[in-house]
């Protein structure tokens, strides 16, 4: 039987027997019978790497500076408008190595599963997985299964790490950024800890606010391969805009100006949060992310971003005005300047 969920179809034909083993036992996980049959029913079939099973994958990478990164995702509800923890798991980190200008083309995923899961459950997230690397153009290689008690996690958590190429010579980091750098993000903000707060606290507005979850690996290539100098990027989850740009302007011992009337947010994801109490700058996002580059590239860069699907609403939003202490303003849309802080603590505790 196939199901459709957040606009995506899973089969619910589990391959694993599960009139015997309709969820997690911990045997899954104790390098035996079980946890054999998982691997090679379910894992090895959905991911399809090429790899024979052994201790670890080989690979192929062709020659230069490789990205290697790594991120573990706790995310609670395991299902949300817009996406899941599978999905969510290859799109953090596709974004984490494109930040870095990165061609990302090959993922590790460990699992911590909880006894009980519903083997179902844990089917549709493979699935979920499968597709996202599909369409990130990256390749699952290795991983790891470990099984907790009843009570020790909560369902599942996942751990991917990454490596992709860097076919430039440009430096993307922090260190890059200077004084005039045009700031441009390439959508609006705000949706993903809106969504997964709607969820989680049984919140309905008159429609329904999906989470942004994306990979954006190929608009980034599609910046360098037009010849875009970039100084900067840099993804905006936890913490939201406000958090990443404050870590920049620090790194960078630069100030940054942005103009909050220049800041894309949904009049639902807006309303959502004055209802809660948010500030959108600092609601976490998992598809998108700001570009830092020279004046002379502002327009490119925009209208490159505008012309990629996941990038219709990019919006140029500030400027580096100089070297500093790392601090952020904005000037409000009544034209009052306030200092944009760090985020104090956690806004939306397992959000990622």
């Amino acid at each position: 039987m196939t199901v459709t969920h957040n606009n995506q179809e899973f089969s619910l034909n589990c391959p694993l027997p599960i009139q015997q083993y309709p969820q997690i036992l911990l045997a899954h996980g104790g390098g035996g019978k079980l946890m054999r049959q998982l691997i090679e029913k379910m894992f090895l079939p959905a991911f399809n790497s090429g790899n024979s099973p052994h201790d670890s994958a080989t690979l192929n990478l062709p020659t230069g500076k490789i990205a290697f990164t790594t991120d573990s995702y706790v995310i609670n509800p395991l299902f949300f408008p817009g996406g899941d923890i599978g999905s969510l798991a290859i799109h953090g980190t596709v974004n984490d190595l494109a930040m870095s200008g990165a061609r990302p083309l090959y993922l590790s995923a460990g699992f911590i599963l909880e006894e009980g899961l519903p083997i179902e459950t844990l089917w549709r997230i493979i699935n979920s997985m499968k597709q996202a690397a599909e369409k990130a153009k990256v390749k699952i290689v290795t991983g790891d299964t470990k099984v907790v008690d009843k009570g020790k996690g909560d369902g599942i958590f996942i751990n991917t790490a990454g490596v992709g190429i860097i076919e430039h010579n440009q430096i993307i980091a922090p260190q890059s950024v200077k004084p005039g750098d045009i700031l441009i993000v390439n959508g609006d903000i705000g949706r993903h800890g809106i969504a997964i707060m709607a969820v989680r606290e049984g919140l309905e507005f008159e429609t329904t606010i999906e989470s942004d979850s994306a990979p954006v690996a190929d608009l980034v290539l599609n910046l360098l391969e037009a010849g875009v100098e970039i100084h900067c990027l840099r993804d905006l989850t936890r913490g939201g805009l406000a958090s990443a740009l404050n870590e920049i302007a620090s790194d960078a011992k630069v100030n940054i100006s942005i103009k909050e009337n220049a800041i894309p947010v949904r009049e639902d994801v807006r309303g959502a949060c004055e209802i809660l109490g948010f500030d959108p700058l600092y609601v976490a996002n998992e598809g998108r992310f700001v570009a830092f580059v020279p004046p002379e590239k502002a327009e490119q860069t925009l209208n490159l971003m505008q012309a990629h699907p996941l990038g219709t609403n990019a919006q140029i939003i500030g400027t580096v005005t100089g070297t500093g202490n790392g601090t952020v303003t904005m000037q409000s849309i009544i034209g009052a300047g306030r200092i944009v802080d760090m985020l104090a603590g956690e806004q939306l505790p397992r959000i990622c």
